[in-house]
Formats: structure tokens, C-alpha cells, sequence
């Protein structure tokens, strides 16, 4: 992994061979980043995605073992448990131009991965969220006059 510092944001380069959200994580920890928003692209190999089924409140899984492109990696950084917790969707692409996605576990670099970080340079927290069953984002409600609009 290389990594170029730029303000409040990072350019960081995962290498292949590399696991994404394991080296994304590491990096955040290592960097003091608790709350950021992701995005990136590259190709990618070993790619586990899922959706989220809310009546099972489990995940349904896909494994995709084959190269793709990574067209689109966007995410956030927040603290769960105290440590930084990355949730992602990624939009993925085949080599006959077939497009796909869904939620990211992990995946790794075929070739190459370039992402941004933009660090909030503050924090950001998720905690479990019973009716959903999922560690969600715990921010400040909005109790506006007009909140029920």
C-alpha cells in the first residue's frame, strides 16, 4: 500500500494482491481516521458481496472469484465497538461489459486500487439498531417543525 497525504483527504493506492477493507481499516487505524467518506476504483478479484434481506436480517452473499473492473467504491468510516468500521457498496464490471453490485465484505487487487479518503477529522459512530438489525449510524436527530414532511 503507498498513500499521498493532501489536506484533509488521503490518495491511497492498495496493491495487488492486497485486501481492501482489511488494508482500508488498517490504514484508518494507523492514521487516527474516524469518520471519512471513501471512494475508489481498480480491478479486483475474489470479490464477496452481499444484500441485506430485512426480514431475515441476515445478508444473502455472492463470491466472485473471477477479475472485474471496480467502477465504484463508495463508503464511510465510523466507529464501531471504538474502532474504525468501513461500510461500502461497490458496482463491479465484467469483461463483456456486464454490470453488477451490491454491499462489500472484502476483495482483493488484480491489478490496481485507487482510492480517496476524506478524513471528517472528527467522529462518527454506528451502534446496533435493533428494528433493522445492523449496526447503523447513531447522529443527531432532526426534530424540526417540519420533520414530519
Amino acid at each position: 500500500m503507498q498513500f499521498q497525504k493532501l489536506e484533509n483527504s488521503y490518495i491511497v493506492f492498495v496493491e495487488k494482491g492486497e485486501k481492501v477493507i482489511e488494508t482500508l481499516t488498517n490504514f484508518c487505524i494507523h492514521n487516527n481516521i474516524k469518520s471519512a467518506q471513501l471512494s475508489g476504483i481498480g480491478a479486483v478479484k475474489n470479490v464477496d458481496i452481499g444484500a441485506y434481506d430485512i426480514d431475515s436480517k441476515d445478508y444473502i452473499h455472492r463470491i466472485f472469484d473471477e477479475i472485474l473492473e471496480l467502477l465504484s467504491f463508495q463508503g464511510n468510516v465510523a466507529l464501531k465497538d471504538g474502532v474504525p468500521f468501513i461500510h461500502a457498496h461497490i458496482t463491479l464490471g465484467t469483461h463483456s461489459m456486464e454490470v453488477f453490485g451490491g454491499h462489500l465484505f472484502e476483495m482483493e487487487i488484480a491489478a490496481v486500487g485507487e482510492f480517496i479518503i476524506h478524513d471528517f477529522k472528527d467522529e462518527t459512530f454506528r451502534k446496533h439498531n435493533e428494528e433493522i438489525g445492523l449496526a447503523t449510524l447513531s447522529l443527531c436527530k432532526f426534530e424540526g417543525e417540519d420533520n414530519d414532511k
